[in-house]
């Protein structure tokens, strides 16, 4: 017998240092401790809740779990920054990486990481929830046309909520915003 054999898993999906959870259907079935201390929630709370819990908004979580699906359902692996709310209403950036278990039904069963970037990226908290979309979209190298044809705007429109951050970060060129917004000046 190998000496993994002996390995509980459970115990290391709960003591591993980055938070984890295992979602159903966008529901946390799962969570770890890193991730209970992370969002301010016990673990008994978090399982059970829908995963909108954590994000600032109905809006956001339901946009970015229509992109999910669509990633994940090729048989890939989704992984984004994006700004989440804490249970004291706090918001942070986080970085999250996710699999599905199998592509026909992405929501069906996943797997999910979440690591805090609040420590080396502050947040703006006067941002709108559509300039925050667009801003994690920005932080991925996305272009206006591309921002706006993922999130259904015309580029116009992505355009304003662009220069509205460059305005509210006080910046005067794109390169400058995208360097701001991931907290690097």
């Amino acid at each position: 017998m190998s000496a993994f054999a002996s390995i509980d898993y459970e115990d290391i999906f709960h003591l591993v240092s980055v938070g984890m959870c295992v979602s159903r259907q966008r529901v946390v079935y799962a969570a770890n401790d890193a991730l209970a201390e992370m969002f301010g929630h016990s673990r008994a709370a978090l399982a059970g809740q829908s995963l909108e819990l954590l994000y600032p908004s109905i809006g956001e979580f339901e946009t970015i779990g229509s992109r999910i699906a669509i990633c994940l359902a090729r048989g890939g692996i989704y992984s984004d920054e994006r700004i989440m709310r804490r249970a004291s209403g706090e918001l942070f950036w986080c970085h999250v990486t996710g699999r599905a278990l199998t592509a026909q039904n992405p929501h069906a069963v996943g797997v999910w990481t979440f690591e805090d970037l609040s420590a080396r990226r502050p947040l703006f908290i006067g941002m709108t929830p559509r300039e925050r979309q667009v801003a994690a979209l920005l932080l991925e190298g996305k272009t206006s046309k591309v921002i706006a044809r993922d999130i259904a705007l015309s580029p116009r429109t992505v355009e304003m909520h662009r220069a509205n951050l460059m305005r509210k970060f006080g910046t005067s060129t794109s390169y400058e915003l995208v360097t701001k917004l991931a907290g690097l000046i």
